[in-house]
C-alpha cells in the first residue's frame, strides 16, 4: 500500500493539489496533515499524507481475516466504500458468536480493527463492521425508540436521560434527533456509564 506525501509552504490548496495529481476525489482518500519546522535558513513546511481509501479497505479486510482465523471462524467479508467510510459486512455460520450478547463482541471486533489500522497507518479510519445487517436493524429500532421519546419530551417539556450507551449508539441518537425542533441532545457522564440526555428547548422563532 502506497502512502503519498505532498509538501508546501502553505496548507491552503495543498489537498486540492494532491487530489489533482492523483486524479482522485476527496471521498476517495484518507489524509493526515502536519506542520514541520524549517531549518535556520528555511521556513516551516506543511506536509499532507494521502492514502487511497480503497487500499485502506483492503488492509482492513486482511486484519479482519486474520482475526477471524485466530478465532477459528470462517466468514465472507463484503466491503463497501461510501462517503469516505469503509463498511464491512460479515456473513458466517457463526453469526451469534460474532455478534455476542447485545452486540458486545461485534463492538470489540470493530474497536480492534480500528486500532490495528491506526497502529499500521498512523491514521484514524472511520470503519463500520456489521454481521448480516445486525447493526442496521438495531439502529432502526433505536432511532424509532428515541424519536418517540423526543416527541414525548416536546409535549411534556421534561428532559429524559437515556440508559448508558457506547459511543456508536450515542452518535446514532444525536443524528436521529437533529431535525427535531424543540429538543437537543447532550452526552453526559463518564465511560462506561456515559449516556444521552434529550432536553426540551424553547424555539426562539415561535
Amino acid at each position: 500500500m502506497e502512502k503519498y506525501k505532498f509538501q508546501a509552504k502553505s496548507e491552503e490548496g495543498l489537498l486540492d493539489k494532491a487530489l489533482n495529481e492523483l486524479g482522485l476525489k476527496e471521498e476517495d482518500v484518507i489524509t493526515k496533515s502536519y506542520e514541520e519546522k524549517g531549518g535556520l535558513f528555511s521556513g516551516k513546511k506543511y506536509t499532507l499524507e494521502v492514502i487511497k481509501i480503497s487500499d485502506v479497505a483492503e488492509v482492513g479486510k486482511e486484519i479482519i481475516k486474520e482475526l477471524l482465523s485466530s478465532l477459528g471462524i470462517n466468514a465472507n467479508i463484503e466491503t463497501k466504500l461510501r462517503d469516505g467510510q469503509i463498511k464491512y459486512q460479515l456473513h458466517s455460520q457463526n453469526n451469534s458468536v460474532l455478534i455476542g450478547k447485545n452486540g458486545h463482541i461485534l463492538d470489540s471486533i470493530q474497536t480492534y480493527v480500528r486500532q490495528a489500522l491506526l497502529n499500521t497507518l498512523d491514521l484514524y479510519v472511520n470503519i463500520t463492521i456489521d454481521v448480516e445487517g445486525y447493526k442496521e436493524k438495531q439502529n432502526y429500532f433505536l432511532e424509532k425508540k428515541v424519536k418517540k421519546i423526543a416527541r414525548d419530551v416536546t409535549l411534556s417539556k421534561v428532559d429524559v436521560k437515556l440508559d448508558p450507551m457506547n459511543s456508536y449508539e450515542r452518535k446514532v441518537v444525536h443524528s436521529a434527533l437533529q431535525g427535531f425542533k424543540y429538543v437537543k441532545t447532550e452526552s453526559e457522564g463518564e465511560e462506561p456509564n456515559r449516556c444521552v440526555v434529550i432536553k426540551y428547548i424553547e424555539n426562539k422563532e415561535d
